[in-house]
């Protein structure tokens, strides 16, 4: 219970800063900026030959050189975590490759919605059990004079939260050799004014006497312009897969909004080492796994194929392919593999397609006849992004919105239905729909632990996964969020569910977004909805039905519970909109909840 506590305190702190950022004239006085890299004064990589050579925590322990390149992470190896494109520093095991924070100014230039750092917390003698995060504030300087101040939180690079990391890495070398344990690095986004142009970051004052916050990298996260989030799906977890070798995945998703251009977003989220993609094509679905046209193929950096690096991720190229609103689309994904574990959203409901091991490269194939095996995952695809469009609303939620009991490839899903709405109107924006949900998520804890292979795919909790899977979608502007069930089912407080509530919306604020609560349902006649977990989902619905509208927690509420209880009977669901499990609606109630929902509440106030 004590970890537990533990890492939902540190989610807390990766808030990195309350509020949005707020520009003012007169920044304090600072050194001129530098680029990172001539700041750099910690040597936190070493040769496994050599461990000496680094000394990251002051005890003589660092990182091994051998793990990190397992990995992917070379020197000056480029790696994408939520959307900013970070570098490992370009230096060899041994030499100076991190910043001790310590109020220098750091040289950086772009117009940014958000600042991603690199970094992980050292404690003065080595690892403590209870060792705290590095914390400290610092500033972003704006090209008019302006700026913006920032909370950076980093965890410890050996107790941190597994869930957070951007990379694990199996060793950690100290001057006694190596100790099989494990080493963390961490991504950190914090705030920016996207109306300016950056030109520096400060970075925090030394946080100690106890504990160092090291920086590796910095980079800033530009605005997605000119691109609107068509279809998404949340990585729930990194089970044993195949082993694929030499096959082809075909997925078939179903886009929100359409538009001229296409590129989609692959990730290796949780993994351990890197996989290769030896192509991609995309095509519309003609039927089963066949397309309606050739399938058009997409580079990545201008190449057939790229290698993603573990905890990276990669956008191809943008491709003029006209995408239609509410359509199938395959998405084929060649793996040369053999991969053995493979980060997935596991509750599809959706029937996708596998080429024979040993098939090859079937991206190009128009007809489906290569693709004799069934996927209900979707392994390493998360994003497919369309040119133009108004941007988007993520819904943030467990297995009702995953799309549980709903009727599989009717794409019948709560969200769906929304995007067909939005996209049938004219009196609001045409929003993207991203579908965030994983089926036994929670808002408090994890199911998923975030390291190592696992059966177990229902999630980070949604406190831990909010950066990747709402705060970096592309063209974000509102998120619905409607979580908590399962946390009250398995045990926790209703007070704890609306603390978390309340940390993702003021997180959602701090980055300009709008933040729409729905209220939970009923689900008497689920073998453990007790009438104890039903007095907790009233009490977490009166909260959100008490604090939404102007200067709440929430900027509005979607009162699904009303939508779907039995008016007879308030603790179950109304028996036309149960799927039959009394815990997910089927399609008749997905359809209610979604057409409950005022359309001018998603409309960010700008």
């Amino acid at each position: 219970m004590q970890i537990r506590l533990w890492v939902s305190a540190v989610a807390l702190a990766l808030t990195a800063g309350a509020s949005p950022p707020v520009a003012a004239a007169a920044p304090p006085e600072a050194p001129a900026p530098a680029p990172l890299h001539q700041l750099f004064d910690n040597r936190a990589v070493s040769s496994d030959s050599r461990p000496a050579e680094g000394d990251f925590d002051g005890s003589g322990g660092s990182l091994s050189a051998r793990d990190l390149a397992a990995a992917g992470w070379g020197p000056g190896q480029r790696i994408t975590i939520d959307r900013a494109r970070l570098e490992w520093p370009r230096r060899a095991a041994g030499e100076p490759d991190n910043v001790r924070a310590d109020g220098q100014a750091v040289r950086l230039r772009g117009r940014a919605e958000a600042v991603s750092f690199l970094v992980a917390g050292t404690t003065a003698g080595g690892a403590a059990p209870d060792a705290a995060p590095a914390t400290g504030s610092g500033l972003i300087r704006y090209r008019d004079g302006s700026h913006s101040s920032y909370t950076l939180t980093a965890p410890d690079w050996r107790t941190g939260p597994l869930a957070t990391k951007a990379v694990g890495l199996p060793h950690i070398n100290t001057p006694d050799g190596q100790l099989t344990e494990r080493a963390m690095l961490y991504v950190v986004s914090v705030p920016a004014d996207p109306g300016r142009v950056v030109d520096s970051v400060v970075l925090p004052r030394d946080p100690g006497p106890w504990t160092d916050l090291h920086v590796f990298a910095v980079a800033v996260r530009e605005p997605a312009t000119g691109w609107t989030g068509s279809w998404s799906a949340s990585t729930s977890g990194y089970p044993a897969v195949g082993p694929w070798t030499d096959q082809t995945a075909r997925l078939v998703v179903h886009t929100s909004g359409g538009g001229p251009r296409v590129r989609i977003r692959l990730d290796n989220t949780f993994a351990a080492e890197p996989v290769e993609i030896g192509g991609a094509s995309v095509a519309v679905q003609g039927g089963g796994a066949s397309a309606a046209a050739e399938p058009a193929g997409l580079t990545f950096g201008g190449r057939a194929g790229v290698v993603l690096p573990a905890g990276g991720q990669v956008f191809s190229d943008p491709l003029e392919f006209p995408v239609p609103a509410d359509t199938n689309l395959l998405v084929s994904i060649h793996l040369p593999g053999p991969v053995r574990a493979a980060p997935v959203h596991s509750q599809a409901q959706q029937r996708s397609f596998l080429s024979p091991a040993g098939s090859g490269d079937r991206t190009a194939d128009r007809d489906g006849a290569a693709f004799e095996e069934s996927l209900t995952v979707y392994p390493l695809l998360t994003g497919v992004d369309v040119g133009g469009g108004p941007g988007s609303v993520v819904a943030l939620g467990d297995s009702i919105t995953d799309g549980n009991g709903s009727t599989v490839d009717g794409n019948r899903r709560w969200p769906n239905v929304l995007a067909r709405r939005l996209q049938q109107q004219r009196e609001v924006p045409r929003y993207g729909v991203l579908n965030q949900g994983i089926s036994a998520n929670q808002v408090v804890a994890d199911r998923y632990p975030g390291d190592g292979v696992s059966g177990d795919t229902g999630g980070v909790s949604a406190q831990h996964r909010l950066e990747r899977d709402v705060l970096a979608q592309t063209g974000v502007r509102t998120v619905v969020v409607f979580q908590g069930i399962n946390d009250l089912r398995w045990g926790t407080s209703a007070e704890s569910v609306t603390a978390g509530l309340r940390s993702i919306a003021d997180r959602s604020h701090a980055r300009g977004l709008r933040v729409v609560a729905a209220t939970i349902v009923p689900c008497e006649g689920y073998a453990d909805c007790t009438a104890e977990v039903d007095a907790g989902r009233a009490a977490v619905n009166a909260f959100l039905r008490q604090h939404a509208g102007e200067g709440g927690v929430f900027d509005a509420v979607v009162d699904f519970d009303a939508v779907l209880r039995d008016p007879d009977r308030p603790t179950r669901m109304l028996p036309r909109y149960d799927s039959g499990d009394h815990l997910h609606p089927g399609d008749e109630g997905l359809r209610a909840l979604a057409e409950s929902i005022d359309l001018r509440l998603l409309v960010p106030r700008r």
